[in-house]
């Protein structure tokens, strides 16, 4: 077997495996409580999953010795493609229309995109670069927790935002890793530890973020931006600090942003579909709840208006029905009288109107 055909099949397993740990992450997500969606540790498929996905990046980088960048990174986009059927057949999670025309886009705009990117001599990042880029990732890891906390309300908004965040993780990762490879060109040095901790804090905060992304939410959408975001974020930090530009010039980098925006269109379909999938379920939910019955009404009786509040308090306190009370103006006990209501409304010391009843020619208060 040649060596291109190896990296081919050896980038085909990788995706295979990347898959896997996904779909088994998102069925742990979907099976911990809340206190466990980052790191359900006694969970037994969770460290399956961290398995298949160590797995994954193991075969990645053995993939990436035997063939060119620009082959295996697009096959790395095969991940979302093979984790929908995938998750059919094992788990009987079904995507709709929407979401499989997502994930297409998605995985052709990302590897039309990593095709494009050309290759440059091998270059390394100095100590001023490696501070701002650990820095900048860490600020922006927090940033897109923070939106996530923020949008508890939306799960699918949140999926996307913390899978984002994953995903720069994962992308920075590979960053310092290519910067300890290029440096260990030259000999194994202990100059490296800090940027061998930056990787393992990234690597680790990108497994716990992605775990974080699929309660909730599914499959398909945090599994597609966490595909793409990646080596997006690798390829913007080649580009701008590594020296690394697209193929073909000036057409080159135009064909680039058109496969960014179908990869970003991918995305918005995918975000859509589960936003409105969440919306059925609501209104399913909505719906399931049963209405009080109405009150039962005698056969033959005549439906008469609700009685009103005062009328049903005089009837209870069995006032009498000719209650009179001294005419205005301060006429004697044995003047003529004028009828008045039962209940009338007027101020209580200064405050709302109350109910109140002319009893006895006092105004008594009556508590309601």
């Amino acid at each position: 077997m040649s060596a291109l055909a190896l990296s081919v099949l050896l980038s085909f397993v990788s995706a295979v495996a990347y898959a896997g740990g996904a779909i088994v992450q998102e069925q742990v997500a979907v099976s911990s409580p809340g206190a466990q969606q980052y790191a359900p540790l006694r969970r037994p498929g969770w460290w399956a999953a961290v398995a298949l996905n160590g797995l994954g990046g193991l075969l990645h980088v053995v993939a990436l010795a035997y063939g060119p960048l620009s082959l295996v990174q697009p096959l790395g986009a095969l991940t979302i493609v093979f984790a929908l059927p995938m998750a059919a057949l094992f788990v009987g999670r079904k995507a709709g229309a929407t979401a499989w025309r997502g994930a297409i886009m998605a995985t052709v705009g990302l590897a039309g995109l990593l095709s494009l990117v050309g290759a440059s001599d091998a270059q390394s990042l100095d100590t001023a670069q490696r501070v701002a880029a650990a820095l900048g990732t860490a600020g922006a890891v927090v940033a897109l927790m923070v939106a996530a906390r923020a949008a508890h309300r939306h799960p699918a908004v949140r999926s996307i935002l913390l899978a984002t965040a994953s995903g720069v993780a994962f992308g920075m990762s590979s960053v310092f890793t290519k910067t300890v490879a290029v440096d260990w060109t030259g000999g194994v040095s202990a100059a490296n530890l800090p940027s061998l901790a930056v990787i393992g804090v990234l690597a680790t905060a990108g497994m716990l973020l992605s775990q974080a992304s699929y309660r909730g939410a599914g499959l398909a959408a945090p599994l597609a931006t966490l595909t793409v975001v990646n080596p997006v974020v690798a390829a913007a930090v080649g580009i701008t600090m590594f020296g690394e530009t697209f193929r073909y010039g000036t057409t080159g980098t135009a064909l680039a942003l058109s496969c960014g925006v179908v990869a970003a269109g991918g995305l918005i379909l995918l975000t859509t579909e589960r936003l409105a999938r969440e919306h059925q379920e609501a209104r399913a939910a909505e719906g399931s709840v049963p209405e009080p019955a109405p009150e039962a009404v005698p056969a033959g009786a005549d439906e008469q208006p609700a009685a009103d509040p005062a009328e049903r308090l005089l009837a209870a306190l069995e006032l009498p029905e000719d209650v009179r009370m001294p005419a205005p103006g301060g006429a004697p006990d044995d003047a003529d009288s004028a009828p008045v209501p039962l209940v009338s409304y007027a101020p209580f010391y200064g405050g709302p109107y109350v109910p109140v009843a002319v009893v006895d020619r006092r105004r008594t208060r009556v508590t309601s």
